[in-house]
């Protein structure tokens, strides 16, 4: 049967915003997995242990079958099968005309999905920019910010080098102050951390950039302490949620800071190539876009927007990343991820030779955790782990840290621990 061009045109624009309708993939392809697996439910429990819960979302991942085990979600998280497959349908679909399909019909789905986003970080829509990673939102705020010659910039040198280096380069350009504190982690008394930016502060201190979680080994700062304090004197507060939203159960509101960036495809398992921007609305209009707009003072978040030609497809296949983390809830994800990295933490612990460079109290630690053997460097122990046992990590040597990164997500099994612990164990008793 022939279809016509009006209906071919109601189909596409339908298309583009699905993933917010009874027709979206999740509904298709997971909605009857997670139903029977929420029968598994136990009541009054976090559900952290529940295999036969985990087991059914577990399915849902192609990560899950592969034969190399994926134990850098810090970096990039592998999706959901409907994440992926949405990924593919927008990119067929545009590929039939780009210049059409993107710009006048996916186009369409951005302000849903920007309600949606906002929904999930507890903010107001007209605060939300969608972009394409931490790095990109972050240093919209770092180049946008009116500094002076003579400002000062607190951070600390286990800051991410992305927005370490942005900052060196308003330094270098325009003599602003950076000044960067130094930590060695773990720490599990928040008021060190908080003590140690107070008394960098000087009348001449205008922001404080602090990073959520520290991506290097998973130490979770304080930032509601530290944001307050920077409002106790008047200073502008950036942080860096590259590696908390989407694992963390908080709203942004909640943090009271002013800027805030992360990347979508972390814990979120959102398209590799996704992010988003946060900025207090009234601040909106004092930050310079990072690329040109027609009004770059205007009060509109959309001027953070005007990236060029970009992956639609990528976007909008967001959508369905977030169904499937709403499906299973922001605290159940949190306590799952958080019980991964203990299960295969606190069993470490008791080799001999290998330390851990986290802590594994819940306040200050989540789904990373840094991990070393004595004797071994840790691109050796990241070679020999992948080489060896088939076991995705990354090799750390950032200032003062020097350990393997090792970050599970809700796909991980227990047996692939079971695999990690049994390597960490051998590769010990041969160093």
């Amino acid at each position: 049967m022939r279809v016509s061009r009006r209906s071919f045109l109601e189909k596409s624009a339908l298309l583009a915003a699905s993933a917010f309708t009874t027709n979206s993939l999740f509904n298709q392809l997971h909605a009857q997995q997670f139903e029977e697996a929420e029968r598994f439910l136990r009541k009054d429990s976090d559900n952290s242990d529940n295999e036969d819960y985990w087991r059914r979302i577990q399915q849902a991942y192609t990560a899950s079958s592969s034969k190399l085990i994926i134990l850098n979600n810090g970096g990039v998280s592998p999706q959901p099968i409907s994440v992926q497959k949405a990924l593919d349908r927008y990119n067929a679909y545009a590929s039939q005309g780009p210049s059409f399909y993107m710009w006048r019909e996916m186009d369409k789905g951005r302000e849903p999905l920007r309600k949606q986003l906002a929904a999930l970080a507890g903010a107001d829509p007209e605060e939300i920019a969608i972009n394409r990673n931490a790095t990109e939102a972050l240093n919209t705020v770092i180049f946008g910010l009116p500094l002076q010659k003579g400002d000062e910039v607190i951070g600390t040198k286990q800051d991410y080098p992305n927005m370490i280096q942005a900052w060196k380069q308003r330094q270098l350009r325009e003599g602003i102050i950076y000044k960067q504190l130094s930590f060695d982690f773990p720490i599990e008394d928040p008021e060190q951390i908080v003590k140690a930016f107070a008394d960098a502060i000087t009348p001449a201190t205008k922001v404080l950039h602090i990073t959520h979680v520290v991506n290097w080994v998973g130490q979770i700062m304080p930032v509601q302490q530290l944001a307050a304090l920077g409002r106790s004197h008047g200073l502008e507060v950036l942080v860096d949620g590259a590696h908390s939203f989407g694992l963390l159960d908080f709203k942004i509101s909640e943090l009271n800071c002013d800027y805030f960036g992360t990347s979508l495809h972390k814990f979120l398992s959102a398209p590799v190539g996704s992010g988003m921007l946060w900025i207090k609305k009234e601040k909106i209009g004092k930050i310079w876009p990072l690329l040109g707009s027609t009004d770059p003072r205007s009060n509109n978040i959309r001027k953070f927007e005007t990236l060029g030609t970009r992956s639609f497809p990528i976007e909008q296949a967001i959508g369905e990343a977030i169904n499937f983390h709403n499906a299973i809830g922001a605290r159940r994800k949190e306590d799952r991820i958080r019980y991964l990295k203990n299960y295969w933490a606190q069993k470490a612990l008791e080799i001999p030779g290998v330390q851990l460079h986290t802590s594994l109290k819940p306040a200050f630690s989540c789904a990373i955790a840094g991990v070393s053997i004595k004797g071994m460097s840790p691109s050796e122990l990241d070679t020999r782990l992948a080489g060896d046992y088939h076991l995705h990590t990354v090799g750390i040597n950032w200032e003062n840290i020097h350990c393997v990164r090792v970050t599970p997500h809700v796909y991980t099994r227990l047996s692939d621990l079971d695999r990690l612990v049994s390597a960490l164990k051998q590769l010990a008793d041969r160093a």
